[in-house]
């Protein structure tokens, strides 16, 4: 792990807390110019507050690769809320968190939702914090009990996908599912 020490009160971030603030900036820029954070990092961006620091990297990259995969997560614990329609801070802030609580294992869960709601404070809107946290926990419920998140997340997504190609058209149930693989290997090869 990286150490910097969170004792600097000049900043308002330190440490991991610090990059995490980055990579959520990463993933705002990658949407908003329509680019995977590769490409982000190849070029010029900007930060608050620099040196990139390399667990916000790790971080920004891990997200993006499984982005496919996490808006899935974010689909079946959000019911009421489409992630396309989200705020963008809470849309990113959701994936770097769930990417961390699923991949990151040297954090504690409970640590990375603290984290996120105080990141949602900083960055999201007033009901950011209480959306996030509401999300967050419901996803940490399910990975106590034992529950895969990612593969339940899949399942749910292909049935309401069936039910929507039910709706469309009924002859051909298996167009989408195939696009959403390759959308999600995107990215990978950039090493």
């Amino acid at each position: 792990g990286v150490t910097t020490t969170v004792s600097n009160k000049h900043h308002h971030f330190g440490g991991r807390t610090l990059a995490r603030a980055q990579a959520l900036q990463l993933l705002f820029q990658a949407e908003a110019t329509d680019r995977p954070v590769y490409e982000v990092l190849e070029g010029d961006y900007a930060l608050s507050q620099g040196p990139l620091d390399p667990f916000g990297e790790m971080l920004a990259r891990g997200a993006d690769d499984m982005r496919h995969e996490l808006d899935a997560v974010i689909s079946a614990t959000s019911s009421n809320w489409s992630v396309s329609r989200m705020p963008s801070v809470d849309r990113n802030l959701l994936r770097l968190a769930l990417y961390e609580m699923l991949e990151v294992d040297e954090v504690a869960i409970a640590v990375t939702i603290d984290e996120s709601v105080e990141l949602a404070k900083s960055f999201g809107s007033d009901e950011s914090p209480k959306f996030i946290n509401g999300v967050l926990g419901r996803v940490a419920s399910k990975m106590d009990k034992g529950e895969d998140v990612l593969t339940e997340a899949k399942r749910l997504e292909a049935e309401r996908a069936a039910e929507q190609d039910a709706e469309d058209e009924p002859d051909d149930a298996d167009g989408e599912a195939a696009d959403a693989g390759d959308a999600a290997d995107e990215g990978l090869g950039e090493e």
